[in-house]
């Protein structure tokens, strides 16, 4: 049907003289049509301790999320064509959502796509302009699906419970056909008018809370609670993930420098629960601020201690939990 469209449109081009405004519309809708990926696809990998390695890698816990992607990967593996779930990750600021998302995109070896749906109140951005305006474009769910390149790829849809409502429509009634198995292979755009097929895609949609999201849009969605963190499991990503990743990028080492047991102990207490984010963050002004003049000088301490952290109240402007 795509391709029926735009030969018609191209022939209607070939007779338009090039100085008429409507040359370069007709140009602009012809690029699009070619541009879309409606066929190409990356190949989804069927090796499930692969891609258990991979979000085990990535992520500490996160048991029901890393269940769900592997159950999708083992079905898809035994039929030919499998429509991609819709997974809603609610929980806390900073507990790993939207990372989470791309680490499902390498475990499944699929391109990534993300759309922030943080103070979105337009829902043109959603389904795009229609060709009478003048510069109208699709909407942000095909020009996301024109930049990966492929026709399914891991489609995360960030912040979907900040998504708001004015005059100019609402974005989240617009989001229903996008996030229905039963309608989403027939997507419609303003501004192409050709059904786009998004059956393949896999959508992913994070939230802080699941009260803003309205009714027809949670019935979409496989929701999935994301609860805080508990202080030993913390702790547990602070050594295994967040210490190694901050001395590597300040460019320590971690035979020069380690942090002991007290003064991570102390560091968790200041991040606040539940929150990764926060706790990354401290970490960074941990070894950033408590080595002081000994990392500038590259004398570097053995270990960093409770005492190293917790001396100086002015300079280490943290907030206790």
């Amino acid at each position: 049907e795509a391709e029926k469209v735009a030969l018609k449109e191209l022939d209607r081009l070939s007779r338009i003289p090039t100085q008429s405004p409507e040359y370069s519309v007709a140009r602009t809708y012809i690029e699009w049509l070619a541009d879309l990926p409606w066929s190409k696809s990356s190949k989804d990998t069927v090796d499930i301790k692969k891609a258990w390695k991979i979000l085990e890698k990535d992520h500490y816990g996160l048991k029901k999320v890393k269940e769900r992607v592997l159950e999708y990967i083992a079905v898809s593996s035994l039929v030919e064509r499998m429509k991609g779930p819709i997974l809603g990750l609610v929980g806390p600021p900073g507990g790993g959502k939207t990372s989470l998302a791309r680490s499902v995109a390498r475990a499944t070896n699929r391109e990534f796509a993300r759309l922030s749906l943080g103070g979105v109140r337009d829902e043109a951005e959603i389904r795009g302009h229609r060709r009478t305006y003048i510069g109208a474009l699709p909407g942000k769910i095909l020009q996301s699906l024109k930049k990966a390149g492929t026709s399914n790829p891991v489609f995360l849809l960030d912040e979907i419970d900040k998504v708001g409502t004015d005059f100019r429509g609402d974005p989240s009634s617009a989001l229903l056909e996008v996030l229905d198995p039963e309608q989403n292979s027939t997507f419609s755009d303003h501004y192409l008018e050709i059904p786009v097929d998004l059956s393949n895609v896999l959508f992913v949609a994070t939230a802080n809370m699941l009260d803003p999201i309205s009714a027809p849009l949670r019935d979409r969605m496989d929701i999935i609670e994301i609860p805080g963190y508990t202080a030993y499991e913390k702790v547990k990503i602070a050594r295994e993930y967040l210490i190694p990743k901050q001395l590597d990028m300040h460019g320590i080492s971690n035979e020069n420098m380690t942090i002991t047991d007290d003064a991570l102990d102390l560091v968790t207490q200041y991040a606040w629960p539940g929150n990764v984010r926060e706790l990354e963050n401290t970490l960074e002004r941990a070894v950033l601020l408590a080595g002081g003049e000994k990392l500038q000088r590259r004398d570097l301490p053995e270990a960093l201690q409770r005492d190293d952290i917790d001396s100086d109240d002015d300079v280490w402007a943290l907030r206790p939990a």
